[in-house]
């Protein structure tokens, strides 16, 4: 997206696009409720005084609009920015977005913009962020260009920031964390030759989101309700106080033949646990 206007995020063109001709059937009170609950007017009327940042900037805005207070350990665990590598960093999900904010204003700040996130396409509607994503859609038409712009990502000369569980954290068995981390990360960061550096994020949504993704995950399989609840527990964490941890890189000869990809992407989730 290139243009910025008062209604950048519009809940009628982002349904149009996403349904087409069977938009008509979703009744009016229906959109509306959309548009509240995605808090349409407040997100766009930061996005519209907010227009001329981009990028890291823009991310850096984000988290004074939220008055997010980020306490960070570890940041002498970052790499140096000029030593000629390129790194895969990968976190907990716990916020579905906020941390996804924060995460970046660090890493971009640190690494003067050189990172991309791999993200769900809908974060593509927002301008200032988009320059830093390489947008997937996992159940549309760009399904299929998944593994090419992976791949496109990976074999650029930036840093990739990724959230391996592709959810946010759901709670499991009374305790808050992700689901299992797609290998993805790992298979990608052998073949070249990335070190991983684990990052763990404190933090958790309210009582009422992880009771509807439970039931969303359980029940409505094919739609994921709970991510449209994702912008108002945005705005419930606002203020908050959110501790971020950063682990020493891992080299990509760890992950050898001892285990598979999959067993090596669990192994991983657990050292950012135990950060």
């Amino acid at each position: 997206m290139d243009k910025i206007t008062e209604k950048t995020i519009d809940i009628d063109k982002i349904l149009e696009s996403k349904m087409g001709k069977k938009v008509k059937y979703v009744p009016g009170f229906a959109k509306s409720w959309l548009k509240h609950i995605t808090h349409q007017n407040q997100v766009n009327d930061f996005l519209w005084e907010k227009r001329d940042k981009v990028g890291v900037e823009w991310l850096e805005e984000c988290v004074k609009y939220l008055k997010m207070n980020l306490i960070v350990e570890g940041m002498q665990n970052l790499p140096d920015k000029n030593d000629g590598k390129h790194y895969t960093f990968v976190s907990n999900h716990p916020l579905g977005g906020i941390d996804g904010v924060a995460l970046g204003s660090i890493i971009g700040r640190h690494y003067d913009g050189n990172f991309r996130y791999l993200v769900n396409d809908l974060l593509m509607n927002l301008p200032g962020l988009a320059p830093l994503c390489i947008g997937i859609n996992k159940t549309g038409s760009q399904s299929r260009n998944f593994p090419a712009m992976v791949e496109s990502g990976f074999k650029s000369d930036m840093h990739m920031m990724m959230f391996p569980a592709g959810l946010c954290s759901r709670r499991i068995d009374g305790e808050i964390c992700d689901l299992p981390w797609k290998k993805t990360f790992i298979t990608k960061s052998v073949e070249y030759q990335r070190d991983i550096v684990p990052i763990h994020f404190g933090g958790q949504n309210s009582e009422f989101f992880y009771r509807l993704a439970n039931f969303s995950d359980k029940y409505v399989k094919k739609i994921n309700i709970a991510m449209l609840f994702l912008v108002d527990e945005m705005y419930k964490n606002i203020g908050k106080t959110f501790k971020v941890k950063i682990g020493k890189p891992i080299p990509w000869q760890t992950f050898d033949k001892s285990k598979s990809a999959m067993e090596w992407a669990q192994f991983v989730k657990k050292q950012v646990y135990e950060l």
